[in-house]
């Protein structure tokens, strides 16, 4: 067997260099963790070639240590030495891309340029003498569309030939004092290191590379000699070290392309230039966003086309729920089980606890992959890097980074990775506040709340779901412009800098594999961890102690030397309900624990036992609240299941009635509180154990876990206080109260920002 060969594939981010790696590995890929961190590592075995790797680097646009990003990059290019390096350039964009190519081809690994979008600088009638920017440049370059698969497989061909082959030598020099540094921190230092590396290792001691510098270890003297070539340079040149380096390359690459790269529209706008005069607009920028958000949640999870709406996915999850989840999953099983003789816990655990809680969370997928689906769209076609821009500039008014947002946009699929990309956020304040907030914004196991809430209670509106998404972008901003003008966080933002892709129809394989891996990632989720949380609920719904008895309560309510008239008025007395609506559940173990928790939320609106119980659980997973409420609304009394027709699903239409119930006929208004609250409080047990690898403080790690309850708590408690003012039911103390909070969170808004001395939190 011939010796495996490794791949590194390197580029600017928006390069295509997704695209790129999907379309050179298909489906023969898998994914790890780099070494000592938990940044996502993307390998794949090639589809021409079974016995070549290539792994995906993060997307950088140096090989300078500012973020995590560029550390692991740098680290596996020059630790690990792959045996070619395939670096992905957008042609539209060379002068930028370019940049990071001048720093690969130093590193003596074989160096092959795969120049992608050629189809658009050739629409644009530009031309690029790409013989001799090969020629220029050292390497081999191959010209490429990875969007639509033009050249995809010459340049991983070119890449392997590349690495049987030899190495690059770079072919750029610098100017003559910084040559002279150069040569002589070569000679002194790093002559002892394989030859096609010294000159990089010489350009990083000039930089004062620390990372560089401690790994080499140079003398006190050694280090002291080579200072005075590195100060002649700097001032001779009038400028510091790093500076001139990063100058140096810019002009090289500019009179490179000269005779190069020929623009045909020179100061001519181009497409995508015209559309961002609109969509970037400084007035028409967020109502557009608005617009499209709200048309992403009409598709998804507004009204069913059933119903006279547009939502496919709300069609589609409604007939999930009504025809797989009650017909099939719940009332099919426990037909199935009582016909052949099984025992009534049995039945219970696997048709109300496994297959009612699993089947609550699955019936919601039809609306996530369609959510999933709209935004992967808006990724692929360059929108969403609009919006991040759109973002910063609205950040920046506030003293916070745009950056900030990238986080938002990857936490849309999930609040892990979201919380593990603020790592690109180089001020650590920054970070740890972008950490704090980044979960509020809806993430997938958020969706089924905002489906449930939307669907059971608000008729599947549109606003409802859109609400939501816009709830969390406005807490992260609030929140950011609250704890900046604290001392734990005051300070200068950190700056953000982002290639605009131009516009492109989006790639159906890119799009679809996106909406794929959030799906199932989701799906998996409902198979282990809700499969698991499911019987521990039902367990605790179904057993407890009735009247100095255990076992299942449903069983000890049928015996009436039990279950007396004076034990129903105590019950009745406790939960605080009429004693006619007392039922077996209420004496269960679930609701004797969250009956005292309940209190907690009363000043919400959904004080009561069975939303308390699915809120506590939502820790574990947010899809949990669903399926809770999916175990303890399992139905199986055929008559008040046809009288609950009119509310549409079984139980979803039984959650609608308590909701009004216990909030006093307000039950749309306790609702959205409770939908604010499970949005805006401490995600998932996962990822607070991401946002503590983060944090890498116990004390960070529950400062933010306090911070993200208690302002979910407030928000939610001043919404319902308000809008009772004008649903009618006023709490007097209440409303005071609550207009009082929403004072003092103005007050923090709008109070002069002072710069202070950072405190830390240890």
């Amino acid at each position: 067997m011939d010796k495996q060969i490794r791949i590194a594939l390197a580029g600017n981010p928006n390069s295509g260099k997704t695209t790129l790696f999907n379309k050179l590995t298909g489906s023969n890929q898998f994914v790890g963790n780099w070494p000592g961190v938990t940044v996502e590592k993307k390998e794949g075995r090639l589809i021409v070639d079974k016995e070549v790797i290539l792994t995906d680097l993060p997307g950088i646009y140096s090989l300078s240590p500012y973020t995590l990003e560029e550390v692991v990059a740098r680290n596996y290019l020059i630790e690990e030495k792959p045996d070619a390096i395939l670096n992905i350039v957008d042609a539209t964009n060379l002068e930028r891309n370019l940049y990071l190519t001048t720093q690969l081809t130093e590193l003596g690994i074989p160096v092959v340029i795969a120049l992608n979008m050629m189809d658009l600088v050739r629409k644009a009638g530009d031309s690029i003498n790409v013989k001799e920017l090969s020629r220029q440049l050292g390497c081999k370059i191959v010209e490429i569309s990875a969007l639509k698969g033009d050249g995809v497989k010459e340049a991983a061909l070119a890449a392997i030939e590349a690495a049987k082959s030899g190495k690059t030598i770079p072919q750029h020099r610098f100017s003559g004092p910084v040559e002279h540094a150069l040569a002589h921190i070569e000679e002194v230092t790093v002559h002892k290191l394989p030859e096609e590396q010294q000159r990089w290792y010489a350009i990083k001691v000039f930089e004062h590379d620390e990372k560089v510098l401690e790994s080499l270890n140079i003398p006190a003297d050694v280090r002291a000699h080579i200072e005075q070539d590195i100060a002649a340079a700097e001032k001779e040149l009038d400028d510091d070290a790093e500076s001139i380096i990063t100058n140096e390359r810019y002009v090289y690459i500019g009179q490179t392309l000269k005779g190069i790269y020929k623009k045909k529209g020179k100061g001519q706008l181009s497409v995508s230039d015209k559309i961002d005069k609109i969509v970037t607009n400084r007035i028409l920028a967020l109502p557009i966003f608005a617009a499209v958000m709200f048309l992403v949640y009409a598709l998804s999870m507004g009204s069913s086309i059933a119903d006279g709406g547009i939502a496919i996915g709300t069609f589609l999850t409604d007939w999930t729920n009504d025809v797989l989840g009650g017909a099939w999953l719940t009332d099919g099983s426990r037909a199935i089980l009582e016909a052949w003789g099984a025992a009534p816990w049995l039945v219970g655990l696997i048709s109300d606890g496994i297959l009612a809680g699993v089947g609550a969370v699955l019936g919601f997928v039809p609306q996530m992959l369609v959510l999933f689906l709209m935004l992967c769209l808006l990724e692929d076609c360059g929108y969403m890097a609009r919006i991040a821009f759109i973002m910063d500039r609205i950040f920046r008014r506030f003293g916070l980074s745009g950056k900030s947002f990238i986080p938002m946009l990857v936490g849309t699929g999930c609040g892990i990775p979201g919380v593990m990309a603020s790592r690109t956020i180089e001020n650590e304040r920054d970070r740890r506040m972008t950490v704090m907030t980044t979960t509020f914004i809806p993430c997938g196991a958020k969706m089924p709340i905002i489906g449930l809430i939307a669907g059971a209670l608000f008729g599947g509106s549109t606003w409802i779901a859109t609400s939501a998404y816009f709830i969390g972008i406005a807490a992260i901003v609030i929140s950011g412009i609250m704890l900046k003008k604290t001392k734990m966080f005051a300070g200068d933002p950190a700056p953000f800098v982002m290639e605009l892709p131009a516009y492109h129809l989006p790639a159906w394989s890119n799009v679809l594999r996106g909406t794929w891996e959030r799906g199932w990632s989701f799906i998996k989720r409902a198979g282990t961890v809700i499969v698991v949380s499911s019987i521990v609920i039902w367990f605790l719904t179904s057993f407890g102690s009735v009247n100095g008895k255990f076992g299942m309560v449903d069983d000890l309510y049928e015996d009436d030397t039990v279950v007396t008239d004076e034990y129903v008025a105590a019950v009745a007395g406790r939960m605080g309900i009429p004693e006619d609506e007392v039922e077996p559940m209420d004496d269960s173990i679930l609701a004797r624990v969250a009956q005292p928790v309940s209190v907690v939320f009363k000043p919400l609106g959904f004080g009561d036992w069975k939303p308390t119980a699915a809120t506590v659980t939502g820790l574990v997973a947010k899809e949990e609240v669903v399926a809770n409420f999916g175990i303890m609304y399992a139905y199986d009394d055929q008559d008040g299941a046809e009288e609950l027709e009119e509310n549409g699903d079984q139980i979803w239409g039984r959650v609608a009635e308590d909701f009004n119930a216990f909030s006093g006929g307000h039950g749309r208004l306790a609702a959205f509180t409770f939908m604010i609250f499970n949005l805006l409080c401490a995600p998932c047990f996962a990822a607070i154990g991401a946002i503590k690898r983060e944090m890498n403080s116990r004390k960070w790690t529950w400062f933010a876990i306090g911070y993200q309850c208690c302002f979910a708590w407030v928000t939610a408690f001043i919404v319902w206080q308000i809008g009772r003012l004008f649903a009618g039911g006023m709490n007097v103390a209440g409303l005071i109260l609550a207009v009082a909070m929403l004072a003092l969170i103005v007050w923090q808004l709008f109070k002069p920002y002072k710069e202070a001395q950072m405190l830390t939190v240890k």
